[in-house]
């Protein structure tokens, strides 16, 4: 079985986001709607009828155009939809015969998925893949007497929304789903499409909304009890909680009350015997009937406006059913919660206090975890399948059974049923078997969970690697307080980072000069890889600040020096050298990346030498490299004026851009056509590994060369684009300044037009210009105002 193009049936929100994300993943799809009843108003003006293809196809067309409008963004960049063709469900389904998959994402009513399943079933070809989307409607009620031959190859895939960030697949199998077509889908949404897979159960809201669904009804009744205010409920059920900041009402915003609503009812009229557990109190409909939706009516809970200061918040007071100024929340269990350094500490502080919110924080809780322990068989395989799709799919930081390990299986069990609760058979049996937790992990860090009376060992993807348990099982080969050397098998080595926020400093720099000579001598190649937050956020520009301020010149520019050594250490290495970056890949992390023989980008990569920002130029080699690759897209023998090559590198640089994903990188030239990605960050490091074998195979080490001087002109050029932007007030006059610096050290500075340099001439006159400015008063404001703000000053 291959995938090589997708059929797409419906284009609301979420059909034409799965397209998006197929086509981030290289897959072309053909997006289909309905025809429209009648003519828009411009369609009319225009003189078209009903029968224009042009206006059978707006549907599709209409919602492919939103994609591009939206935030965040559903495509890597911009161009990636032109790889969606948009069509209609009465003109082109006879063209699902040319898809190897069709995704349905109608609306959520069983007759028109019937009635559409009995047509695609006569039109693709024998072996298609058909799945649906729904959220939780049967799946072998769509597709009763139908034939074998179509079942065999239906399930559900349940994509969560938006769907390029969002983890969570849920796989559910249909009734008479082969299962090598389940296994083919489970590894193509993990290895293609970059998901966490999770095989579900054909039960209503399958895992993670199931789960969700009778949180959100507990939370309300417990307000109501407790008369706690909307704003007081988010900051109990937030990240003091392991969920995210949006919380409870925010995420009921951001996803849409009708959504919520439907969800909700969903569980109620699948799952009879739970109904009185999902009744909703009145102000609910109230809401729904007045409109107020959420963030795209822009009032929900919370009520967007625009004041005379700007955006103004407002939150609903649930009691009047009017909106005023949101409250500083104040709660001693909470505030005693927040200090402590770990999430169980958290937890178990937070639901052990003696306040009204730490009887909320509890209640809500032990729902959640006498809930998921009651059905876990019901919906999913096993408690990972549970605990996996909560993280993933609603982004907790532990599931519904990690979170019975944090507090404590029988202090939580004793509590519930000194409270007057009943336990749930599968609490009962672990601890009548004596065991204390869900998971249990061995010391070189291998995790087991209790299902069925024992502990089974829980199975690894082969795409991944943990940098944790490779430090537990011994296979770090050298290391410092700032990086590790780890031996990633099959002669590859991996230089991880471990740092505070991954900053490069000396520790770092040390471990690069002597990865690259263990390597040397022993390994086929080297990854730069880690598993933190981010990849690098650059630079210790705290450590810069000081040195700046005691006026240490030389120890600072031997700090520059060091750094400059070690990038073009990487460049030159005598074996490859891939970097894995992901996340914030900022500064001096780019700069690593830059030298490099090849990159393995995560997807979600979003680099860029964002040194102006603090009143500096890149020093690591980095305004260096961007005038390196400025030349390299000028062909040898072409007369060519430079000026365009320049202006694109020197603008990434002068307006410290962020690529919003690796693609974007690419274009900003911080990636080669020889770079790639992956679309799952968990798999970077083997892919990176990979990368390295295969270099490793016929590599030739980079040998020195001259480049090629921009010159004056082109740096008249680059100075002309900075007054035009000064006049315009788009930048200060600082910025001016530190644009001239950078113009004058990308383009050679005093070296005239077409002349050849060794690299080392251009790092010393970036090195130069990188020193000048840290003395500059108002480079130092600038550095100051970022460590203390954590967003750029424009003095």
């Amino acid at each position: 079985m291959q995938i090589y193009k997708v059929a797409v049936l419906g284009s609301g929100v979420m059909g034409s986001t799965i397209a998006a994300h197929l086509a981030n993943a290289g897959i072309p799809s053909l997006l289909l709607d309905i025809v429209p009843s009648k003519l828009s108003a411009k369609e009319e003006a225009a003189g078209l009828t009903l029968d224009d293809r042009s206006v059978r196809d707006s549907i599709a067309q209409i919602n492919k155009g939103k994609l591009l409008k939206m935030n965040p963004a559903p495509f890597l960049v911009p161009e990636f939809a032109d790889r969606i063709e948009v069509g209609n469900l009465s003109d082109d389904l006879g063209r699902l015969s040319e898809v190897d998959w069709v995704i349905e994402v109608v609306v959520e009513r069983l007759d028109i998925k019937v009635d559409l399943f009995k047509k695609v079933a006569a039109q693709v070809r024998p072996g298609t893949i058909v799945t649906s989307n729904t959220s939780g409607i049967s799946l072998q009620s769509m597709v009763e007497g139908l034939p074998e031959s179509f079942t065999r190859y239906f399930l559900g895939t349940h994509f969560f929304n938006p769907p390029r960030y969002m983890k969570l697949l849920e796989i559910i199998p249909g009734p008479n789903t082969d299962p090598d077509v389940i296994r083919f889908l489970c590894e193509f949404g993990e290895r293609v499409l970059g998901k966490g897979v999770v095989m579900a159960k054909d039960t209503p809201n399958f895992i993670a909304n199931r789960i969700g669904a009778i949180g959100s009804p507990v939370i309300l009744k417990e307000m109501l009890r407790t008369g706690l205010t909307v704003d007081e409920v988010d900051a109990l059920t937030g990240p003091v909680m392991g969920r995210p900041r949006s919380a409870s009402f925010r995420t009921i915003d951001l996803v849409g009350l009708d959504t919520f609503i439907h969800s909700n009812n969903n569980v109620a009229n699948g799952v009879p015997s739970e109904k009185d557990n999902f009744v909703l109190p009145e102000f609910i409909q109230t809401m729904l009937q007045n409109g107020w939706l959420g963030d795209k009516t822009k009032q929900g809970f919370y009520k967007k406006s625009r004041g005379p200061k700007g955006k103004v918040i407002e939150v609903l007071d649930i009691q009047s059913m009017t909106y005023g100024p949101q409250k500083i929340v104040e709660f001693a269990s909470l505030e005693k919660a927040k200090a402590a350094k770990s999430l169980p500490e958290k937890l178990r502080t937070l639901v052990s206090g003696d306040d009204i919110g730490a009887e909320f924080a509890w209640n809500v809780l032990k729902s959640s975890l006498l809930y998921a322990a009651t059905i876990v068989k019901d919906i999913a395989e096993d408690i990972t399948g549970i605990d996996e799709a909560m993280r993933w799919g609603y982004n907790w930081e532990m599931g519904p059974f990690e979170l019975w390990d944090a507090l404590g299986v029988k202090v939580t069990a004793d509590r519930i049923v000194a409270e007057g609760g009943t336990l749930p058979p599968l609490v009962q049996e672990l601890l009548t078997k004596g065991h204390k937790s869900f998971y249990q992990k061995n010391d070189v860090g291998q995790t087991s969970y209790y299902d069925a009376g024992t502990y089974h060992q829980k199975a690894v993807s082969p795409y991944t690697f943990s940098m944790k348990q490779a430090h537990q099982e011994g296979k770090v080969i050298s290391g410092n307080a700032g990086a590790s050397l780890i031996d990633l098998g099959d002669g590859v080595a991996c230089l991880e980072f471990h740092s505070p926020s991954n900053s490069i400093g000396a520790d770092i720099l040390n471990m690069i000069h002597k990865s690259l000579e263990e390597v040397e001598k022993n390994y086929l190649g080297l990854v730069i890889g880690n598993q933190g937050k981010n990849f690098c956020v650059g630079a210790n520009l705290m450590q810069i600040l000081l040195e700046a301020e005691e006026e240490n010149w030389d120890e600072l520019d031997f700090m520059v020096r060091a750094f400059q050594n070690g990038t073009m250490a990487l460049k030159y290495a005598k074996k490859p050298v891939v970097s894995a970056p992901f996340g914030m890949t900022l500064g001096g992390g780019a700069e690593i990346c830059l030298h490099s023989h090849a990159i393995q980008a995560s997807s979600e990569t979003y680099m860029g030498l964002v040194e102006l920002g603090v009143g500096l130029i890149p020093g690591g080699g980095g305004t260096k490299e961007m005038a390196v690759r400025a030349m390299e897209g000028i062909l040898s023998g072409v007369q060519v004026a430079p000026d365009y090559f320049f202006a694109k590198r020197f603008e990434a640089v002068a307006m410290a851009q962020v690529s919003t994903s690796a693609e974007k990188a690419r274009q900003l030239g911080f990636l080669r056509d020889h770079d790639r990605y992956s679309m799952s960050p968990e798999h970077i490091i083997m892919d990176a590994k990979a990368r390295v074998i295969d270099l490793a195979r016929n590599f030739r080490p980079n040998l020195p060369t001259k480049v090629k001087m921009g010159g004056a002109g082109v740096r008249a050029t680059l100075e002309v684009a900075l007054y035009g932007m000064r006049q315009g007030n788009y930048i200060s006059e600082y910025d001016m300044y530190l644009g001239k610096k950078l113009a004058f050290a990308m383009t050679g500075g005093d070296r005239p037009a077409g002349m050849l340099v060794d690299e080392q001439y251009l790092l010393d006159v970036e090195r130069e210009a990188f020193m000048s400015l840290l003395g500059e008063p108002k480079t130092q404001d600038r550095i100051r105002y970022m460590l203390a703000k954590g967003k750029p000053l424009r003095n």
